[in-house]
């Protein structure tokens, strides 16, 4: 049997779908029969870990031998030290998509490709480092999806209505928010733009519950809260109460504290506006204003609070949407993708069916370019060779010169930025490094820089020297700068997951 998955590898939970025989889309329960996993990983000794729920319940309590919210750091210098092992974002990843492919094998059998999704507004190491995450996980990893596009894709596919016009798609998960906007025609979707927050989610407002209830027991006792007296466990609880009544109550230390949802909307209203701020350019980009949007597509289970619905209230004028689960849409999406690029012949005629009744067009996430320098300025400037919202696959060139006689290297610097900026003191260099010259060569020597973007999330890069034919081909995959990764020394098999 063919297993086409997708799999979304969330901050707080994660969840995996397949497309069933009918060719539909349907969650796989893990085995303790729930439809989402606890992104949470608790080390038992030097060998054994749990993954999911138990590892959540033991937070506030076994703190020390506990990693959770680690999509946050995804290609970031982090580390993580147990039971005298060192542990990145990519091998605590690794873990817990391993949790889901035991879970699910163990009812379907082998994995035969999968989609993981990302978010929109990740940078291209956090890319990487979900791949490589996969990788380790023993999965065939065919394509990574944005999550707010696959979202879309959920919606579109599954929608009983006519689709017909500019959709906004709002995902405000547990760690992270996106706002995409995409025309949809019927099955058809294009993605314009998106914007967001990096690290903006439900981990953020439990944060402030704590806060709200810390304050709140030292007035009424004088003294600090301890943390294992509340934990952030407790701090969800609350904030799920509050989604559905007025007040909560939070039970610490023998006292009773009363919680109430304008208190928490109060202490909220800064990472609200933020997530506005990010709908606003979102909409700047494409040119329109929120009246030119059709529908408010809500993803994600942070967008269960009211405040959500209420902010977008009053953005665009209307009641945002709510299909189906907001916690499974994101992994229902990436199945199908999973699917549509999946060889036809792995499909029965009635999932082929439902392949061939879309298409996708997916945007550049970033503005992606090159360090210089300018003649007329006596300065160096970045100029970008692909901009962000160009439609992928793309490919594009630009064409510089060395700059003096005798020139025997380049620097080729690969920079990254959200925005159109011209300083390289504002942007990221992704990656740096040098491509050798012939000596004995005059000045303006032609150098193309070709970079290219391909659907399955990879992106290109290579500088030529034209007369010579000496090319550098740029590898952006993990420890491609000649560092070794951390996760060299990683061997899944070493560790029992459960």
């Amino acid at each position: 049997m063919t297993n086409i998955v997708g799999i979304d590898l969330g901050t707080t939970f994660s969840a995996i779908s397949r497309v069933e025989e009918a060719g539909k889309p349907k969650i796989v329960p893990n085995k303790d029969g729930k439809n989402i996993t606890p992104s949470v990983v608790e080390f038992l000794d030097d060998g054994n870990v749990l993954v999911g729920d138990e590892a959540k319940k033991s937070i506030g309590y076994n703190d020390e031998n506990i990693v959770q919210e680690v999509k946050r750091s995804m290609g970031e210098d982090v580390t993580y030290e147990h039971f005298g092992k060192t542990h990145t974002p990519i091998t605590i990843s690794s873990m817990i998509l391993k949790k889901l492919k035991q879970d699910f094998e163990a009812v379907y059998g082998e994995i035969t490709s999968v989609v993981v999704t990302v978010p929109a507004n990740f940078t291209n190491e956090a890319r990487e480092a979900t791949k490589k995450a996969a990788e380790l996980a023993g999965l065939k990893l065919e394509h990574t999806i944005n999550e707010p596009t696959a979202a879309a894709l959920a919606y579109a596919l599954q929608s009983e209505s006519n689709l017909n016009g500019k959709y906004a798609i709002y995902d405000l998960g547990g760690g992270t928010f996106d706002c995409t906007i995409a025309t949809i025609k019927d099955k058809n979707i294009d993605v314009e733009t998106s914007e967001g927050v990096n690290k903006l989610g439900g981990k953020d407002f439990d944060e402030k519950i704590t806060e709200i209830v810390s304050s709140k027991f030292k007035e009424a006792t004088g003294q600090d809260l301890n943390p294992k007296e509340f934990t952030p466990n407790d701090a969800e609880d609350i904030k799920i109460s509050l989604s559905s009544k007025d007040k909560a109550k939070a039970r610490v230390a023998g006292q009773v504290l009363d919680v109430t949802r304008e208190e928490f909307e109060a202490a909220t209203s800064t990472l609200i506006s933020k997530a506005e701020m990010s709908v606003e350019a979102a909409l700047r980009n494409v040119g329109i204003d929120a009246s030119g949007i059709e529908d408010v597509i809500l993803v994600g289970g942070s967008t269960r609070m009211p405040m959500v619905v209420e902010s977008l209230k009053k953005m665009f004028g209307k009641e945002p949407k709510l299909f189906g689960n907001p916690d499974e849409s994101v992994a229902l999406g990436a199945s199908i993708y999973a699917a549509h690029n999946t060889d036809s012949e792995d499909l029965n005629p009635l999932q082929r069916q439902q392949m061939q009744n879309f298409s996708l067009t997916e945007a550049a996430p970033f503005y992606f370019g090159t360090i210089y320098h300018d003649t007329d300025l006596g300065k160096e400037r970045v100029r970008n060779i692909i901009n962000k919202d160009e439609k992928i696959p793309c490919e594009f060139s630009d064409n510089f010169v060395t700059r003096h006689d005798n020139q025997t290297q380049v620097d080729c610097s690969v920079t990254q930025a959200g925005a159109d900026i011209d300083d390289p003191a504002m942007v990221k260099v992704i990656w740096d490094g040098l491509l050798d010259l012939p000596a004995g060569r005059p000045a303006g020597q032609q150098i193309t820089i070709t970079y290219g973007y391909k659907e399955d999330g990879t992106m290109t890069c290579s500088f030529l020297d034209v007369a010579s034919g000496s090319v550098r081909d740029i590898d952006l995959t993990i420890g491609s700068d000649g560092g070794k990764p951390l996760e060299d020394d990683f061997d899944p098999d070493a560790f029992q997951v459960d």
